[in-house]
């Protein structure tokens, strides 16, 4: 496949060939750096393919290498749980414990789990059931023991290269439960065995932890979190050139089911932090849809919003429409994990159960017998707006309406690396100029003493992953509103990211950028308060006085990046001794009608103070680490001193990437951002938009 003529497929388009043909080559110039990938859902059959052409352009024992199996195989997993329901159902199982699974809701739905249990309970079996909640599973099982979190118990674990690591608790279990490990050892010689002797007796004798002094190393590991030597040594597996056979593309429409990007496969749907962020690309919270492309809705006369109801040969839902540019065509995508019918009191009855139309022999692709519209504008919760239009610039290419305008006015910026390297940066701030310090009508403060702080944010790195503003609700003890509130606009996230689209709707080019109060020098929300509750510091921070705080809300309507949140009603819970737990002692708790927003962490950066103050020395750079930049996986978030010139975050306000958002309103942002920067491949052209037929999304 990597020779020449790659693309003298007689079924490839001009286009296709074009790609092709620019594929190959730039994977033959570098051979060895570059590395091939396909979903992990995908078949074994284009797996192997996948393989074949790593070995081709050398990256395998460069950019890819192979190990031992962590996880078992899971056809093996599914051929198991088979067997298991076929014995079940002739009442050869006397005893079943379940540890932390729940087949009843999440096995495919021919198995019939729920008539296996009936019959499995009829036939006197005993069910024992261990779960951190009462599930679709403990219904059915005589016995629910409570199980205690990850966080509360020791065990060991291993990550993907083998690496054997301690899980150490943080603190007792709340609620006297129990691990995995203390159920099993009640059916031993020692059922009174802690499981953090089980754990340090096994690595004990493993031999792992080499030496006379295994307490030493013992207690180093725990120090470093893993157990050193243990990753699986690399292997080369050579990929033959035997022919593969792949299935032939299908003109029928496909279903494809995936784990939810926040709830998972549905164990977290309890969690009200997770159904309530919004997830990446989509936007969608509280709920599921059918995602699919906008040119395949439109040709089935599909609205957003409008029921669906899919059938296949395991059974049938209804679900609403939510159009996504850039999905594949002809397909929809369905996110699993919601419609629990016992999941506590936030995740019982969100979304529909996608498990019921999953079979056994098509876990994750399945081409549905029957879609048939039965209703129309269902709800979304959807935190964006469904508004596109021609593009100017690019005539039939239609754009997310708020896209277009956040580039006209330079909120999000992208240079082509070429053109970086060319005019070192002039063309991201040209035309967005910022005004001069003097043009104001307040005194300018002097900003030259003590430390200012500021934060940057790369927009190349940033890949929309939420964690950041997860981090933020944890850290900064925000509270979740609850489905109608979000849907009516009064989420009450310090930080959000926009995602903005460009381009053909159907293949766009997607930027997302996180965006935080700016802690303005120049901030409008303070110069309209009437009580004075969001004032400046002398450190460049606007910081908020809750206390002072009455709700007038002029502060958010002066605020141009729309980033302060008002409590409309007392979302915060008081009285329930175990959410006290979860609440940071050092940031307020706030109540009813007050405005709150982002701070920096500010508690953060006062403890940071203190410790430096203690040690008679200036705070110095990376003492302070805001919760979104500690959670972010890329990196992409820079905090610090900008008065000191060696920090970080001042070499990248240096950078010729930086700039600043709505610059030209004089607020003298202290978050500024990196623009993304694009490496296109140039046989494939950096030229004008691809002309498409126009799309009606309005409709």
């Amino acid at each position: 496949a990597m020779g020449a003529g790659a693309s003298g497929g007689k079924n490839f388009s001009a286009d296709q060939k074009k790609y092709l043909d620019s594929l190959v080559k730039d994977l033959q110039a570098h051979r060895g750096k570059a590395v091939v990938i396909a979903g992990e859902y995908q078949s074994p059959a284009l797996h192997t393919l996948t393989v074949q052409i790593n070995q081709a352009i050398g990256a395998i024992g460069q950019t890819v290498t192979y190990g031992d199996p962590v996880e078992t195989d899971p056809q093996m997993q599914t051929a198991a749980l088979k067997e298991l329901v076929g014995e079940m159902n002739t009442g050869k199982v006397t005893m079943l414990m379940v540890l932390g699974a729940n087949p009843v809701y999440s096995a495919p739905a021919d198995f019939q789990m729920v008539g296996a249990f009936k019959n499995f309970l009829d036939a006197g079996g005993l069910g024992v059931h261990l779960g951190e909640y009462k599930d679709e599973t403990s219904r059915y099982c005589q016995w629910h023991i409570n199980q205690s979190h990850y966080l509360e118990s020791w065990a060991d674990a291993r990550a993907c290269d083998g690496t054997a690591s301690i899980v150490q608790p943080l603190i007792e279990p709340l609620y006297n439960g129990k691990s995995p490990i203390d159920v099993i050892a009640t059916l031993g010689d020692t059922p009174d065995t802690r499981a953090y002797d089980f754990v340090r007796q096994y690595w004990a004798a493993s031999g792992q932890l080499k030496g006379a002094n295994f307490e030493a190393q013992w207690r180093s590991a725990l120090n470093s979190g893993f157990i050193p030597n243990t990753a699986s040594s690399a292997k080369y597996m050579p990929a033959g050139k035997a022919a593969v056979t792949l299935a032939p593309v299908s003109d029928e429409m496909e279903l494809i089911f995936r784990p939810d990007p926040s709830i998972y496969d549905g164990r977290f749907s309890n969690n009200a932090w997770l159904q309530e962020i919004a997830k990446p690309i989509s936007k969608m919270s509280w709920d599921n849809a059918i995602l699919v492309d906008v040119r395949t809705a439109d040709s089935r006369k599909w609205k957003e919003g409008d029921v669906i109801e899919i059938t296949t040969k395991a059974g049938k839902i209804e679900l609403p429409v939510l159009k996504m540019p850039g999905h594949p065509p002809n397909s929809m995508t369905v996110y699993l994990g919601f419609g629990r019918s016992h999941s506590g009191r936030v995740g019982t009855g969100v979304g529909r159960d996608a498990y019921l139309l999953r079979t056994s022999d098509s876990p994750w692709i399945i081409t549905p017998s029957s879609l048939k519209q039965v209703n129309q504008n269902y709800a979304i919760c959807v935190s964006r707006s469904h508004t596109y239009k021609d593009a100017p610039k690019h005539p039939g290419v239609m754009e997310q309406y708020e896209s277009q305008e956040a580039i006209d006015r330079g909120l999000v910026r992208t240079v082509v690396l070429e053109d970086l390297i060319r005019d070192h940066g002039k063309s991201i701030r040209e035309g967005f100029e910022e005004p001069l310090r003097s043009e104001t009508l307040y005194p300018n403060y002097d900003y030259s003493k003590e430390n200012q702080w500021g934060m940057t944010i790369d927009a190349t790195s940033c890949v929309g992953c939420n964690a950041c503003v997860i981090a933020c609700q944890s850290e900064n003890n925000i509270a979740t509103v609850g489905r109608f509130q979000q849907q009516i606009g009064r989420e009450m996230l310090w930080l959000r990211i926009d995602t903005y689209y460009t381009g053909d709707v159907s293949n766009p080019r997607v930027s997302f950028l996180p965006i935080p109060c700016m802690n303005c020098e120049n901030a409008p929300c303070e110069q309209v308060c009437p009580v004075g509750a969001t004032v400046h510091s002398p450190e460049g921070l606007n910081v908020m006085v809750y206390n002072r705080c009455v709700g007038t809300r002029y502060c958010s309507n002066n605020c141009p990046y729309k980033v302060r949140r008002f409590n409309f009603l007392l979302y915060s819970d008081y009285d329930t001794p175990s959410l006290k737990l979860k609440n940071n002692p050092d940031v307020t708790v706030r109540s009813r009608g007050v405005m709150e927003k982002c701070t920096y962490c500010l508690q953060r950066i006062s403890a940071a103070r203190i410790k430096a103050e203690k040690e008679e020395r200036p705070i110095n750079d990376g003492d302070v680490v805001t919760a979104c930049q500690q959670a972010c996986p890329t990196e992409a978030i820079s905090f610090g001193n900008i008065n000191d010139p060696e920090s970080k975050v001042s070499h990248q306000k240096r950078d010729m990437r930086n700039y600043s958002m709505l610059a030209s309103v004089n607020t003298r942002p202290r978050t500024s951002y990196l623009a993304g920067v694009l490496n296109p491949n140039p046989e494939l052209g950096n030229g004008p938009m691809p002309q498409v037929e126009e799309v009606d999304l309005s409709k």
